[in-house]
């Protein structure tokens, strides 16, 4: 089942769609930039929208509206980074059941917000990925989507959605961002049995003001933050100092790391327990990038991660990492191999 998660609030229904790449010019075609372009049709171009950006928009179309395949029609074409396959997109949208006209859903709410979806439909509504794909940020879609891209033969009974209905989307693309990678672990048949799951290298003292990593002896952090500000700028510290290759831009690496919110000491993200993660270095967040680009296989690197260097003032909400969260990543750096 596709992994959508309802909230109940005293007002409305809070959505949260829960689940990597870097962003490309707005000027890319789909086929360079690595994105899927999904066509307009017939019921998209019937959807009316007006209203501005980021606001509750006023749709109208005929219902009942029934459709076999997923449809996409571009409203507003922003001039901003282009969404790509894997790649994090903020949103705000407006759900409408097509058969009855009717509002479901919006994120427009003030006590809902913007949303984070990955642009996998293995982790989210296969509809809303189809409609945000390609779309470049500033940009205003409609996407009229059948059953079999929403929630399929169950419906969705908590939003007003029956298993035979067609629905309609109006989204706002207000960012979008490299992600940490998602902790899938990799098949133990494509590790090299000789690589060690923790970092290996000689042990190098923290800087100052930088928080305490402490081990289990599985190689698992713990992380404790200081009682001192975040820092304003990127900082980075090698903690222990492997002598492997050297980490090149573009490489894919094969990490273990974990993920924590400066202001709440909260692990947001970790492959502990899972097992390490493998992905390239131009797929995440850039400054989880700096830390691996120039560093040695082996090294535990710690980097505290300012918004403009991770997912910038849209935040995560999918985390919990706000507009203003400083993140922190502890990264064991295991294996790398060029691109």
């Amino acid at each position: 089942m596709r992994k959508i998660a309802l909230l109940a609030a005293a007002a409305a229904v809070a959505l949260t769609l829960v689940g990597c790449s870097s962003s490309a010019s707005p000027a890319a075609s789909p086929a360079a930039s690595g994105c899927t372009l999904t066509a307009p049709g017939t019921n998209s171009a019937a959807v009316s929208v007006t209203g501005d950006l980021d606001t509750l928009p006023v749709t109208t179309f005929t219902a009942p509206m029934t459709a076999t395949t997923t449809e996409r029609t571009v409203l507003i074409d922003g001039t901003g980074d282009q969404v790509t396959d894997g790649s994090v997109a903020t949103v705000d949208f407006t759900l409408y059941n097509g058969t009855s006209g009717q509002q479901l859903f919006t994120t427009t709410d003030a006590e809902v917000g913007a949303q984070s979806i990955t642009v996998d439909d293995s982790q989210f509504l296969p509809g809303i990925v189809k409609a945000v794909d390609c779309a470049t940020v500033g940009s205003r879609i409609v996407a009229v989507v059948p059953p079999a891209d929403a929630w399929g033969t169950d419906g969705n009974s908590t939003l007003g959605v029956a298993a035979t209905d067609t629905v309609v989307f109006v989204i706002d693309v207000k960012a979008v961002a490299a992600a940490t990678p998602t902790p899938t672990p990799t098949p133990s048949a494509t590790l090299d049995p000789n690589m060690p799951l923790k970092a290996t290298g000689a042990d190098q003292p923290a800087p100052a003001g930088f928080p305490t990593v402490t081990l289990a002896d599985d190689g698992t952090p713990t992380v404790t933050i200081p009682s001192t500000p975040a820092p304003a700028t990127l900082q980075i510290a090698v903690l222990k100092q492997g002598d492997g290759a050297t980490v090149a831009d573009g490489d894919t690496v094969t990490v273990q790391y974990q993920g924590v919110i400066w202001s709440t000491g909260k692990v947001f993200d970790q492959s502990w327990g899972s097992g390490p993660a493998t992905f390239s270095t131009s797929q995440v967040i850039k400054g989880f990038s700096a830390a691996l680009v120039g560093y040695a296989v082996g090294s535990q690197v710690i980097v505290v991660i300012p918004p403009d260097q991770g997912y910038g003032s849209a935040g995560n909400s999918t985390a919990g990492i706000s507009g203003t969260d400083d993140i922190v990543f502890v990264i064991d750096i295991l294996a790398t191999t060029a691109a």
